[in-house]
């Protein structure tokens, strides 16, 4: 049998006491350091909302120069393609029992409606949700019940699929040609009605 003597014992008591200390104080910074990470995390996620944000608002303006650089050729655009267009109207917003569209600019004259979706670059994607927007678009809109509608797209990059995309789907496609816009459609082409 060992014998342990008094001061051996309050001397274990120190050290299991010191430990504990130790490990308490390795805890609190452990803890310190999942709160400092924690909000790292936080300040990180606050960040890339305002990067997407800031993103998102400037493809919109880019979407915003496209439509302002696309209106004021488009009179004289489609009037070289025999249609005697007369007005341009942009943000074109309709909205009845329940269904809404926005149009970025509509071309029109007494017989005849263009709406144009206007995008910084344009994808296949792009091109179905506008080709949603004009089926539902005579009954949004019942002025123009009664004219042909056609539809177009224009955007700044028009990558070369989704240019013969569209114009299978039998829409108009609009791009920038140096400092201009052109109609990139051949004369065999037959527009959407």
């Amino acid at each position: 049998m060992t014998t342990v003597t008094r001061d051996e014992v309050w001397e274990m008591f120190r050290e299991v006491a010191r430990r504990f200390e130790e490990t308490d104080r390795k805890f609190q910074e452990t803890d310190k350091q999942f709160k400092e990470t924690d909000q790292k995390f936080k300040d990180t996620e606050r960040l890339v909302k305002e990067v997407s944000k800031s993103i998102g608002d400037l493809g919109n303006r880019l979407g915003d120069f496209v439509q302002e650089m696309v209106r004021p050729a488009l009179v004289n655009l489609f009037r070289e393609r025999g249609i005697d267009v007369h007005e341009v109207h942009p943000n074109v917003y309709a909205e009845r029992n329940g269904e809404s569209a926005e149009i970025d600019l509509l071309v029109v004259n007494e017989q005849t409606a263009i709406a144009i979706e206007c995008k910084s670059q344009m994808s296949i994607d792009d091109v179905n949700e506008h080709l949603n927007r004009l089926e539902k678009l005579k009954r949004l809109l019942p002025k123009y019940r009664d004219v042909e509608l056609m539809g177009a797209v224009a955007a700044m990059v028009m990558p070369n699929d989704v240019a013969r995309y569209a114009y299978r789907k039998s829409l108009y496609v609009l791009a920038q040609s140096g400092n201009t816009v052109l109609i990139r459609n051949d004369g065999k082409f037959s527009p959407k009605i």
